[in-house]
């Protein structure tokens, strides 16, 4: 198997102003470096069989590609500046006798704002190549730039080699489980999860600018938790005294007219409580039972030890103009 190695290879590709969707990383066919990169070789090659192992490694990784500044990730572990991205692009596209094209890159509002204003100019994409035949077998990440291949350049990505392939020195088990990969993964699954380092750093930095703009809540706009339980037991009490009375309003009536028998007065005050609706429904279509909603004297307390009148003793009584006591005292003395 070939010894694999990465490079910077900024192909002079200007983005001319415009903030682009849509950027071109690799030609097709044979190309170099404007130092005269690579060095040993003829060039590199980019073609059919580099393009399938780009796609699928791209198809296998969860993460997106990362545009920086001048290359300045590889730079960070030396001189320990930051290194904010551009942009992202996850998708890529071959096509044939063109190149290599990122489709749906995502940029930074200060990378558009730079762009815009030509403050960057061109793409320097890093690549994975066979040593002996120039092949060009992955793609790692692109940057911004605006002198593709700057002279002292040549030996960075060799100097951080470690960082995107272990050919030629392989991971130990320890370094493997911190990425959360099992002994034995291959260079895809490796470059997947630094990838995925790296857009989750992203991630924390962002969410740390916007929890730094959080303001503080001012106390005086809240209510402390002890008044709020006590506001919310006095609507309780409150809405049960309201139901109360509004439940006894519907029963009393219905009570008196004879449409809700006493028997059932404390079964109609919990179905209130329960349904209020349902309680006052029932009650307007109950029909009054006459001889519930009063007594049968009309309220005239009966004299001990006479019977009541008979229904043709009280017609008889009428007709003669005498009152119940009456009629009842003359059928005693008859």
């Amino acid at each position: 198997m070939h010894k694999q190695s990465i490079a910077l290879s900024a192909q002079l590709i200007e983005l001319g102003g415009n903030v682009p969707t849509e950027i071109k990383l690799l030609p097709a066919g044979k190309f170099r470096a404007k130092d005269g990169r690579p060095k040993g070789i003829e060039s590199w090659t980019m073609d059919d069989t580099g393009a399938t192992s780009i796609l699928n490694s791209a198809i296998n990784q969860t993460d997106q590609f990362l545009i920086d500044y001048d290359h300045q990730t590889l730079h960070a572990k030396t001189n320990g500046a930051p290194a904010p991205a551009a942009g992202w692009f996850a998708k890529l596209d071959w096509r044939k006798g063109l190149g290599l094209f990122a489709t749906d890159v995502q940029w930074t509002d200060k990378a558009k704002s730079a762009i815009q204003a030509k403050e960057y100019r061109y793409i320097s994409p890093v690549i994975q190549f066979d040593q002996q035949t120039g092949s060009v077998t992955g793609l790692l990440m692109a940057a911004l730039c605006n002198y593709p291949a700057l002279d002292g350049l040549n030996d960075l990505a060799a100097a951080h080699f470690n960082l995107f392939n272990q050919s030629e020195k392989p991971m130990n088990k320890e370094q493997l489980e911190a990425l959360g990969l099992a002994e034995g993964a291959d260079d895809a699954a490796i470059l997947s999860a630094i990838n995925a380092l790296k857009t989750q750093a992203a991630k924390v930095e962002t969410l740390t600018a916007q929890i730094a703009t959080l303001a503080i809540p001012d106390p005086a706009k809240f209510v402390p938790v002890d008044a709020v339980t006590a506001l919310q037991a006095q609507l309780a009490t409150l809405t049960a005294t309201v139901n109360a009375d509004k439940i006894s309003k519907l029963i009393e009536p219905a009570l008196a007219d004879g449409r809700l028998l006493p028997a059932l007065k404390q079964w109609a005050e919990t179905y209130g409580k329960a349904d209020y609706e349902g309680l006052s429904a029932f009650l307007s279509l109950a029909k009054p039972i006459a001889a519930l909603a009063g007594t049968q004297t009309g309220g005239i307390q009966p004299v001990p030890g006479l019977s009541a009148l008979t229904a043709e003793e009280k017609d008889v009584a009428q007709a003669l103009g005498l009152s119940d006591e009456e009629m009842i005292a003359n059928r005693e003395a008859a």
